[in-house]
């Protein structure tokens, strides 16, 4: 196993940005603005952000995405996201947090160009906010994404992805964390192309909780892995 560290408090010297969309955003909107952005980080004239959003149902195809790996009974539309990874479903109930930083001097981890440390410091972002919601979750080695012992079930499954594009040393798409979508959905793919496991929510550990309170979660704990606390827009 690789050692990494988790990205220091000291390891970003500007402002980042923290915006959250309050209505659905369509993906393919989604895919312009942070690319859009993502270009305007690397030429300096726009700060990092954080952007929170919604989707309608939609299933994305990362570039190792397997053909036999999509059902998709609902007809939902398909995407081909140009992130790294396997096919992913978004809706409803479903908080994606699109995380673009520049992983180089001076916004990234040091040391820079460490896509190691920055994955890890985004499991470990995406764990300590739910703690902070009572739900312990962990990464297994050899699985991609964030897991919890489903409460139901008890069985362990995701509650959490990861999908990361990296242009020119500055990263888009991010994590998408189950609030309280609606889980069949997740039956129209095999989830990053793990068959033995199914999905989970943090509604099916408490049903009282919202996606202001993953939100919360999310901004209390991101100076712990990446930094100041950002600027909410």
């Amino acid at each position: 196993m690789v050692e990494t560290r988790a990205i220091a408090v000291s390891d970003f010297c500007e402002e980042i940005l923290w915006k959250t969309n309050e209505r659905p955003t369509p993906y393919p909107d989604a895919l312009e603005f942070m690319a859009e952005k993502s270009r305007k980080i690397r030429e300096g004239s726009a700060s990092p952000i954080v952007w929170l959003v919604e989707h309608p149902p939609v299933f994305t195809a990362g570039t190792s995405a397997k053909a036999d790996d999509l059902y998709n009974p609902h007809g939902y539309p398909t995407y081909d996201a140009g992130r790294g990874g396997q096919w992913t479903y978004h809706g409803p109930g479903q908080r994606l947090a699109y995380v673009m930083l520049d992983l180089a001097h001076p916004n990234g981890p040091t040391p820079p160009r460490d896509l190691r440390a920055f994955v890890k410091s985004l499991e470990n972002w995406v764990i300590a906010s739910l703690a902070q919601l009572g739900i312990t979750a962990f990464t297994r080695e050899g699985r991609i994404g964030v897991w919890t012992v489903d409460p139901q079930s008890g069985l362990e499954a995701k509650i959490g992805a990861l999908g990361i594009r990296v242009s020119r040393w500055v990263s888009w798409h991010g994590v998408s964390i189950n609030v309280d979508p609606a889980l069949d959905d997740f039956d129209g793919i095999v989830p990053c192309g793990i068959r033995e496991f199914g999905v989970t929510s943090i509604s099916r550990f408490n049903p009282s909780l919202t996606m202001q309170d993953l939100d919360s979660a999310l901004l209390q704990c991101w100076s712990q892995f990446f930094g100041s606390t950002p600027k909410e827009i």
